[in-house]
């Protein structure tokens, strides 16, 4: 923010060696560790701890009692430097736990930029996260979930280790995720079932209703139609050239299978 100068609370417990940037502000009782960098506008709130080998670029707003750059939950850690990256613009609010990363994956856990990340979520070890994505209270994701960008996680959702969610796709209130879940879809339920697309964050997002109807045909061919997974991607691919700015909707969903690992909401 122009003309924002550095704000450090009495209170607060800065390392010597942490690097802040001059418009930093860091509330009461905020606890921040040597390794630590925070770029500038970003706020950190009362009682929060941030450790470890972290990085925090601009305007982030951090609020009371989060808990940035733990170690890892996992009892393979050693306490090697692993870190956590987390890029600008986002809202990280009470009492979120994120961790840094180990060295059985890249040793890194990413956070994208302009997230929306609300009370008691849980971000463990290996996680990548993209941009604009919503996490609502207390969801938590195991270690090495990856999240595309756009995506929404619903209130209490738990995401299994290693699972990856597509861009643009949504889990609602309470889902369990063990399979991935491509994009554009969204599912709900114990264990979690495929709905139907996010139509409405697409058309929020400026989709015109050519393109979505592209990404519904899509979403039939996978989940409607009663075909093998080899025989909807052969068929989601010669949808191909119907909506020239859909080709790229196509492309990102055929990547997605591709590379699907635990298999896929289905």
């Amino acid at each position: 923010m122009l003309g924002q100068k550095q704000f450090i609370h009495p209170t607060a417990l800065v390392d010597p060696q942490a690097e802040l940037h001059s418009s930093v502000q860091v509330g009461p009782y905020a606890i921040i560790g040597a390794h630590v960098r925070i770029g500038a506008g970003t706020t950190i709130g009362a009682h929060c701890v941030i450790e470890g080998h972290t990085a925090i670029g601009t305007d982030n707003r951090i609020f009371q009692f989060a808990s940035i750059g733990a170690p890892p939950q996992d009892k393979k850690y050693a306490g090697e430097p692993t870190r956590l990256e987390i890029g600008a613009g986002n809202t990280i609010r009470e009492f979120v736990t994120i961790n840094t990363g180990t060295v059985q994956d890249a040793g890194i856990t990413r956070v994208g930029d302009d997230n929306w990340i609300m009370a008691y979520v849980h971000i463990a070890h290996d996680c990548e996260l993209g941009n604009h994505i919503v996490m609502a209270n207390a969801a938590t994701l195991g270690g090495h979930v990856h999240l595309g960008d756009w995506a929404f996680i619903g209130g209490l959702t738990g995401i299994h280790q290693f699972v990856r969610v597509g861009a643009h796709a949504m889990a609602g209130f309470q889902t369990r995720l063990a399979q991935d879940l491509p994009p554009f879809v969204t599912a709900a339920g114990n264990p979690a079932e495929a709905q139907g697309i996010n139509a409405e964050g697409l058309r929020r997002r400026g989709y015109t209703p050519e393109r979505i109807a592209i990404v519904k045909q899509i979403n039939r061919l996978l989940y409607r139609k009663g075909l093998t997974l080899e025989a909807a991607r052969e068929q989601i691919d010669a949808l191909r050239g119907e909506v020239t700015e859909a080709d790229a909707d196509i492309a990102l969903m055929q990547q997605f299978l591709s590379t699907a690992t635990r298999g896929i909401v289905r």
